[in-house]
């Protein structure tokens, strides 16, 4: 059977064959293949099979150590997403046996008719700043709909390690950030204001919160909107899901908004550079509409998604010094760090 030009160790066809057969989905020859670009190094594969288009996900060509345990946790998300109104790729069967595709965990979800904003924009949406405008309240529906979700009613019961979740942040990120010394040539974090910002954040820690579903990386990267309109098609990439404070999900949506001021900072430049996006301060409005939540501290959760993004960030930098990542990729990550410390900074003179 043809492999589409897709290398036979990471989609094996006559084995995706069998294992469809065998989960009772429709048969017949595979057609229109096409791998699809993302934001992640995850393999992203779009077929048609038995009249049906599906989506089939796994890990990097070469997996990290969690990268199964990342598309399991994936899959149980998803199953638990079914049946609420959070919008998100329809879930329709998982293969978590790593010895059917060559060590490769994957799943099946219906593809999504939308595009990525983060890029360009369609004729329509670039023309109108009223559907742009629209497009920035859908994606704080989008989070504050799954903030909504019981995470025990739905089944994701031990998923993740709420309690203790916010105090764990800052030590958590501070030790990461110590174990890039690893790579040879690393000189070591240059991040004026770190320090200032781990006091600050734990200084003023929320002592009240409640746990709920978490996505993780939530910014205009990660998300589908329609090709019709602003409505949100759906939110992607759950890799990072977990059970915390979906604060930190709006948190991290406020650090990573296009912003004139600060664009290294930003995520979006194709709609940033369109323009007519709500403030920040009406997207917390937006969110408020539609959650329950104390938004008193919502600055801490902004600065804390700035700690945690640029932290996670300078892990590339490091890389890059020691050979494992492009120079110019490092660089430029390094730049967007900083700029999410000089936002954390604003933010904290602002609270």
């Amino acid at each position: 059977m043809s492999n589409f030009g897709i290398d036979a160790e990471l989609i094996d066809f006559a084995i995706l064959s069998a294992w469809m057969d065998d989960a009772g989905l429709p048969r017949g020859e595979f057609a229109s293949v096409e791998t699809l670009a993302g934001g992640t190094q995850n393999v992203l594969l779009k077929f048609e099979r038995g009249d049906r288009a599906y989506v089939l996900r796994r890990g990097p060509r070469f997996l990290r150590p969690k990268s199964n345990e990342v598309m399991r946790r994936e899959q149980r998300m998803l199953r638990a997403l079914s049946g609420t109104d959070v919008r998100h790729p329809r879930f329709i069967a998982g293969c978590e046996d790593e010895a059917v595709m060559g060590g490769a965990v994957f799943y099946l979800m219906d593809p999504i008719d939308g595009f990525n904003p983060s890029v360009a924009l369609p004729a329509l949406h670039a023309s109108d700043p009223a559907i742009r405008r629209q497009m920035g309240f859908e994606i704080a529906d989008g989070i504050a709909a799954l903030a909504r979700v019981d995470y025990m009613t739905v089944g994701l019961d031990g998923f993740g390690q709420p309690d203790g979740f916010l105090e764990r942040q800052v030590p958590r990120w501070l030790s990461e950030l110590e174990s890039y010394d690893r790579f040879d040539g690393y000189p070591g974090p240059e991040i004026p204001g770190i320090e200032r910002v781990a006091a600050w954040l734990d200084a003023n820690r929320p002592s009240a919160w409640t746990p709920g579903i978490m996505h993780g990386d939530y910014h205009f990267a990660n998300v589908l909107y329609s090709y019709t309109g602003p409505e949100l098609a759906a939110i992607v990439d759950w890799e990072m899901c977990t059970i915390g404070d979906p604060l930190l999900d709006l948190g991290w949506l406020l650090a990573t908004w296009p912003d004139a001021n600060n664009p290294s900072a930003g995520v979006g430049a194709g709609i940033a550079a369109a323009g007519g996006l709500p403030t920040t301060d009406e997207i917390v409005a937006r969110y408020a509409t539609g959650s329950t939540r104390d938004l008193s501290a919502v600055g801490w959760y902004a600065v804390l998604a700035c700690f945690k993004l640029g932290i996670v960030l300078e892990g590339t930098h490091a890389r890059a010094y020691a050979g494992k990542a492009p120079k110019a990729v490092g660089d430029t990550l390094h730049a967007t760090t900083l700029g999410l410390f000089s936002r954390a900074a604003s933010l904290i003179e602002k609270n």
